[in-house]
This record gives structure tokens, sequence and C-alpha cells, in this order.
């Protein structure tokens, strides 16, 4: 494990006031704070990545926001639609319901779940750096090399798009097709435009990203469901066959899906860029750096 080279930096402190804030709210729901615990998702998460950036930046002397602020805050924007996308495909699926404490309008609920959604990838991704920054995934950086060719790349795209249409056409066998697909059509798309994609590093027998990512998104997804548990507005889960022995709302074989979710979230993010030209900054430290 590397040691540290910086001290705790203000960033992260703000992040531990926002969880130990945002945290009580949540769960106890004061009488007279009302508009502050529906949003306290907001500000628990707001708050967690501010931490794990701080503990980052503790640990290497590099994170996210200290390559660049303005990359940082792009992560929060890209995240909105990122999300949305995995909305649009619920509706077919119906695997998790929000529950809310009053009645909303359509455009209170867009704004604050847009909000909510803004999240995800930046704490996804500074996850994965809080795991590339430690020693756990080393061995994995110089592994086996994955044969990798545009002619594959091109059928896994199509594989994706078939099981996006099996997932809308027959939501309930398969449903988990949604957490794979989406990589599929992403990465080898980027990986087909010249942009950085996981697909080019396990081709060099680098699968260190890929674990860090997938990583990171189980630790996100401990920290979702735990918070979640006694708030509200709150989600739950309806998922055919595996709903059962449930670890807070989320059925314990759920927790399979934050694996490749996170290699979804970097691979969506790569495309956003791509797609809006917004601010680029680099994913995890030291000799992996992946400029966008």
């Amino acid at each position: 494990m590397m040691t540290a080279v910086q001290g705790f930096p203000r960033r992260g402190w703000v992040g531990m006031l926002l969880i130990a804030i945002g945290w009580p709210l949540a769960w106890c729901r004061p009488a007279g704070w009302q508009f502050f615990w529906e949003n306290s998702f907001f500000l628990l998460w707001l708050g967690y990545v501010l931490v794990v950036d701080g503990l980052n930046w503790k640990r290497s002397g590099s994170s996210l926001f200290a390559r660049s602020p303005r990359a940082f805050a792009g992560l929060f924007l890209l995240s909105i639609p990122g999300w949305w996308l995995f909305e649009f495909f619920n509706r077919f699926l119906q695997n998790w319901h929000y529950l809310l404490n009053r009645p909303v309008s359509p455009l209170e609920y867009g704004l604050r779940a847009s909000v909510h959604f803004s999240v995800v990838i930046p704490a996804v991704l500074s996850t994965a750096e809080w795991w590339r920054s430690s020693s756990f995934t080393a061995g994995f950086q110089s592994w086996r090399r994955l044969p990798v060719s545009r002619g594959g790349m091109a059928a896994c795209i199509c594989l994706g798009v078939a099981m996006l249409a099996a997932v809308m056409l027959f939501p309930r066998y398969c449903f988990p097709f949604v957490w794979v697909a989406l990589f599929l059509v992403f990465d080898a798309f980027n990986f087909l435009r010249g942009s950085p994609s996981l697909f080019r590093f396990l081709s060099r027998g680098n699968w260190r990203p890929v674990l860090d990512l997938a990583l990171g998104a189980l630790t996100c997804g401990f920290f979702w469901e735990m918070w979640n548990y006694y708030a509200l507005p709150k989600w739950v889960y309806t998922v055919p066959f595996v709903d059962v022995l449930h670890v807070f709302e989320m059925p314990i074989l759920g927790y399979l899906g934050y694996l490749p979710f996170g290699l979804e979230v970097y691979a969506l993010y790569i495309l956003l860029i791509d797609i809006t030209g917004l601010k680029k900054t680099s994913l995890y430290g030291g000799d992996e750096f992946v400029k966008l």
C-alpha cells in the first residue's frame, strides 16, 4: 500500500461534516426539517465523494478533484443523464421502485431525482481510484491478455444491443442483461473510436482497472443500500427468482450486479465526455493515468 504523502484536505473534512449532518437527517427525519431529510441522499453522497477524494489525495498525492476541479464537477453533470438511462430500462424491468413520503409533481420529481442521480458517477470513479491507490489489485496489472479485434468489438456491440432488446421484450427473464449489455455496447464503441476503453486494458493483459471499478461500485453499493434502508424517500426491489436473503433492501445476489455496473459507469463516462466535450480528466493514478 502506498504511504501517505499529503495531509487530509479541507474538502475531506467538509465531506465528513456533510455525512455527519445527512445521516441522522436521513434516518431520523426530524419534524420541521422535512426539506433537508427529503434531500439527505445528496448531502450524504456529496459528503462521501469528498471524503473518498480526500482519502485518495492523502494516500497517493493525487485525486480526481486535485487533477482538475472543473472536470470533477463535470462528473456530477454527466451522472444525471447516465442514471436516467438506467431509469429508462427500469420502466420495462420494474426491478426497483421509489417510495416517497408525499405526492410530488412530475416536475419536482424530475428535478429532485436529477440532483440525486448526479452523485453516481463521481462516487463510483472516486471509489475505484481508492482501490487503485491500494495494493489489493496490483497483482492483476500484468495478467492474461484478452484477444481483442475490431471484428470482436463489433460483435460485442451487436450482442449488447440484442441483450438490451431482450431486456425490453422479456424483462422477467432477461433483467440481468442490463448490467452487462451497456458495457459491451459502450466500451466496444469507445475502443473502435480510439477512446480509452477497458477492452484496451484487457488486450494488454492489464485487468487491474476492471477490478478497481468493479470493487469501487460494490463498495458504493454497500453504502447506497445501508443509507437507503431507514430513509424516506427510499427505494425497494422486486427482482424475479432471487428476491430472498436481503441485505438491507437488496437481495444478496443482487449485489453481484454492482460488479459489472462499475465497468458500465466507466464506459458511459468516456462516451459522454466524447459527446458533450466537457472538461476532461484522468482516471487512476501513478503510471496508469488514462488521459481523457
